[in-house]
């Protein structure tokens, strides 16, 4: 896979322009508005899965109100991507399962005895879990999240997150009357970052030294599951259904992920059916659980408000591009520039820039545009603002250009950095039109938030592509490191993205996996 710079890809952190001031300039109206609102839009994507009441999870230490979930209306368009009756209904009863088994609950005391015990008594285990544990950037994270939550609902288990400092305070809790989130004192929850590629009980390393097969009886009560992008054949066999059966009778999961590995589910024969009668629509997969499980928490959810109102809100349209440099040598800045110009000129996304040099004063009747930049460098807004900001539109038009914030590297482990890149993300969820760049998995999450196929800036190897950017196939994130073989016919030689008609190799990236409606 070369290109890629460094262990994890596809995720920009940037400096807080925000300054991490809480504000309060919410007003009650507003609060009281959204809460009319929310039986107005009811019929949308968004409220027909999330809307239950705010509840109080002081119990687990999550924040006691969520007002993004009603919110949201007030900022978003309505989706136009209706969910299947049948996901909705599966989401429900989700709820209550989770709301049974999830943590403190009696049932998650006794499956703990079992996890401490090391024995298994399949009479009187109720609950099963999958745990979540954190690699490489948010984009990263939340797109492997929703991979694991997919996998829960298929198999019936309850999905528990490891929540370390750097995620703290970011989303409301997913769930009503219960916590995601990990407990404290879940064994060995120390070493849960620490459990690598190498841990004895990885599910790839047990099947490698024979410690486990298909026929083995007596089984663990929790497997570790390694599927990070760099796994190799014996950690990817976790995609076939032969394993799963096996998986299918350990009560606990442990599973590191830093991928979109959602897509290859789509080629299971055993979850296949389900599949079917969740997604008919396949390419609203992530938009329909991502808006399901990520809200913003309060304190976010100001930062998003305040920004919006202060940049966002007065403009007619609004157009997101997002950049996202893996290589500075073979992407240098000029030759970038240049391609988001000839891309946003061929879509007719902003106006040409006439010869003069004063601007006119903006008339009522004027188009007035506002260009979100996110970005870990602020070359790119600069040049854009002196563009706009010095000379006239040949059309007339008034084009207003921002950028929340900037750095020159990526922080993964900074939980302010976190804030701020989920800040932009849901901004860039905002926009009218978007334009994201190759490989991004903060492109990804946005496009997916706002239900959108975005315009994708093709990576630049030295020299710019023709053309400079494409509308994509899906609003799908890519999965950017799928297995290379077919479980059935156990052959590498299988080209694995044209096995079913809804799963393709990706637009940005040729060996990745994404899903696509076969129509």
């Amino acid at each position: 896979m070369n290109g890629f710079s460094g262990k994890c890809f596809g995720l920009q952190r940037r400096e807080n322009g925000f300054g991490m001031k809480t504000y309060s300039k919410v007003g009650a109206c507003l609060i009281v508005f959204s809460v009319v609102l929310i039986f107005i839009f009811q019929d949308t994507a968004l409220d027909s899965i999330t809307r239950f009441a705010t509840t109080s999870f002081s119990d687990t230490g999550s924040e006691d109100s969520c007002l993004s979930r009603n919110q949201s209306v007030l900022y978003r368009k309505s989706s136009p991507h209706k969910p299947s009756s049948y996901l909705v209904s599966k989401l429900r009863s989700y709820e209550e399962l989770h709301k049974r088994c999830g943590p403190h609950t009696d049932s998650y005391k006794r499956s703990m005895k079992q996890l401490k015990s090391g024995q298994i008594d399949h009479n009187s285990t109720d609950c099963r879990y999958v745990i979540w544990v954190a690699d490489c950037g948010l984009g990263n994270r939340m797109l492997s999240i929703t991979s694991a939550f997919l996998y829960a609902l298929l198999t019936n288990r309850v999905l528990l997150i490891d929540q370390e400092y750097e995620m703290v305070g970011l989303f409301c809790e997913p769930f009503p009357a219960t916590s995601w989130i990990l407990p404290d004192d879940f064994p060995f929850k120390k070493k849960l970052r620490g459990f690598n590629q190498k841990y004895s009980y990885s599910y790839g390393n047990l099947l490698k030294n024979n410690t486990i097969n298909y026929s083995t009886q007596l089984l663990p009560s929790y497997l570790y599951l390694y599927l990070c992008h760099d796994g190799d054949h014996d950690d990817q066999l976790f995609f076939c259904d032969q394993d799963q059966a096996l998986l299918n009778k350990v009560p606990w999961l442990i599973m590191k992920s830093n991928v979109y590995f959602l897509p290859s589910m789509f080629l299971m024969s055993s979850f296949d059916q389900e599949l079917d009668k969740l997604f008919p629509d396949k390419e609203t997969v992530f938009h329909h659980l991502g808006r399901y499980l990520f809200h913003p928490s309060d304190r976010v959810w100001e930062l998003i408000t305040k920004y919006y109102h202060d940049h966002l809100a007065k403009a007619e349209k609004r157009i997101g591009i997002q950049i996202r440099i893996f290589d500075a040598k073979t992407s240098p800045f000029e030759s970038v520039m240049e391609q988001i110009l000839a891309c946003t000129k061929k879509e007719k996304l902003l106006p040409e820039v006439g010869t003069g040099k004063s601007v006119a004063s903006p008339s009522k009747n004027q188009t007035s545009k506002v260009v979100l930049v996110t970005s870990l460098s602020r070359d790119y807004f600069e040049k854009l603002n002196k563009m706009y900001g010095e000379h006239p539109m040949k059309t007339g038009e008034v084009v207003a250009v921002y950028q929340p914030s900037h750095e020159r590297e990526q922080q993964t482990w900074e939980n302010s950095h976190n804030v701020q890149a989920w800040v932009e993300i849901y901004l860039l969820s905002l926009s009218d039109e978007l334009v994201t760049s190759a490989w991004s998995t903060f492109g990804y999450v946005a496009q997916g938030l706002r239900g959108m196929r975005p315009l994708i800036l093709y990576k630049i190897d030295r020299t710019i592509p023709d053309p400079p950017c494409g509308r994509g196939v899906s609003m799908e994130p890519c999965y950017h490191a799928p297995p290379i073989f077919d479980c059935k016919a156990q052959s590498t030689t299988v080209d694995i993205g044209g096995l079913v008609p809804h799963v393709r190799h990706c637009e940005d990236i040729s060996w990745g996996l994404k899903l696509v409606n076969s129509t």
